[in-house]
């Protein structure tokens, strides 16, 4: 036993946080200095052999920490503090694994209430057409598969676009992915969950449509309370992967 305490679990990195690895190695050597542009997406996307959605998400969430500002004549520059700050940041960002995914999941519950609420109360008619093209992607999609993360996921986070907060929004991106992630790989909503998650959705683009913040808010809830109850069952913190995804 004191020889496997001795070792440490592997954690696996997402081509996105070796992409904020780079950054930050270029940050450190002076190579990446404030003010720099970076490359366009394609430049980046062909140098470093990955696709449009895993820079997008390194990009989006070093955006998020202020790291990277986005401006729509120059493109996107590395932002005006100094690199230890930089640095250390860049750091934290990549060490953020929580190791509490119980309370990640609590955070989700609390942003999707106010998001789907806000939604009730601001959505357009774009709004409720895209949140509908989710629900039937979604639908569609487990008629040809045992499960539809992603579509599942863009549902929701056609949602939180919808609440016209882009502070919601923002952390919807940046800690629902890695949750859908989680339950994708763990099959936690197997067993003829999709099915029910469906019609749940479905349930939820009618009060929003209905513009009844309270009925959303109690729809959203009822539809996550099967998460709610999964993570109360697990006894012991879980150590997360490098997207923030938890392991066991």
């Amino acid at each position: 036993m004191a020889l496997l305490n001795n070792f440490s679990q592997i954690v696996i990195e997402t081509p996105a946080d070796k992409i904020i690895r780079q950054i930050r190695d270029l940050i450190t050597s002076g190579q990446l200095k404030a003010g720099d542009r970076l490359p366009s997406e394609r430049k980046l996307c062909e140098k470093l052999g990955v696709g449009r959605t895993h820079l997008r998400d390194a990009l989006r969430k070093l955006e998020f920490y202020g790291i990277l500002k986005t401006h729509p004549q120059s493109g996107t520059v590395v932002a005006g503090m100094g690199i230890p700050a930089l640095e250390g940041l860049i750091t934290d960002m990549l060490g953020l694994r929580g190791n509490d995914f119980k309370s990640l999941v609590e955070t989700r519950v609390i942003l999707e209430t106010n998001s789907a609420q806000l939604a009730a109360e601001n959505r357009t008619d774009k709004d409720l057409k895209e949140i509908e093209q989710a629900l039937i992607a979604h639908r569609n999609r487990l008629k040809i598969a045992d499960h539809a993360v992603e579509e599942d996921l863009l549902f929701h986070l056609k949602i939180a676009e919808a609440s016209k907060n882009s502070v919601l929004n923002s952390l919807m991106l940046i800690i629902t992915p890695d949750i859908m992630q989680y339950f994708k790989t763990h099959n936690v909503c197997g067993d003829g969950r999709s099915d029910v998650a469906v019609k749940q959705h479905e349930i939820i683009l009618e009060h929003i449509k209905n513009q009844d913040p309270q009925k959303v808010g109690d729809s959203i809830r009822e539809h996550l309370s099967d998460i709610s109850e999964y993570v109360k069952t697990l006894k012991t913190e879980l150590p997360m992967s490098g997207n923030g995804t938890t392991l066991i």
